[in-house]
């Protein structure tokens, strides 16, 4: 009796289609880089604290900012002490109650006090400061 033998074939990977995947992956991972929220529009040395904490990224802050020539901007547009007040007064309930300050650490004193006492006139109650962790 003669029996056939038969060879079996190796498997057959289709390299084109894995490569279709892998640049649409790519590109995907690119895009969504690109969408992540920094803040370079103010350059602010931030103070060290021991108590500091990371906050997630995910939280959507209005930033009311001081830099060191005591310039003040509220989400990067520069506004004066006097009309602070109005402009927090108009944001939305839900971006005033997170509202943050960040202040750069050579910064005058009197030009921070005079902002959150801005901020307390305008209904602010909880006033976070964004500080830096100690090295």
């Amino acid at each position: 009796m003669n029996f056939a033998v038969r060879k079996r074939r190796a498997p057959l990977i289709i390299i084109v289609s894995l490569v279709d995947i892998l640049i649409i992956l790519l590109i995907f991972f690119v895009v969504s880089t690109t969408f992540k929220k920094d803040q370079p529009e103010v350059q602010i040395n931030l103070p060290e604290s021991k108590t500091a904490k990371e906050l997630p990224a995910e939280l959507e802050h209005a930033i009311v900012s001081v830099d060191e020539n005591d310039d003040v901007k509220l989400d990067g547009r520069a506004v004066s002490v006097d009309a602070l007040e109005g402009a927090v007064r108009d944001l939305p309930g839900a971006r005033k109650s997170t509202l943050a300050l960040q202040a750069d650490r050579k910064a005058s004193f009197g030009a921070i006090i005079k902002v959150m006492d801005a901020l307390k006139l305008a209904g602010v109650r909880n006033l976070p400061a964004f500080t830096r962790e100690e090295k």
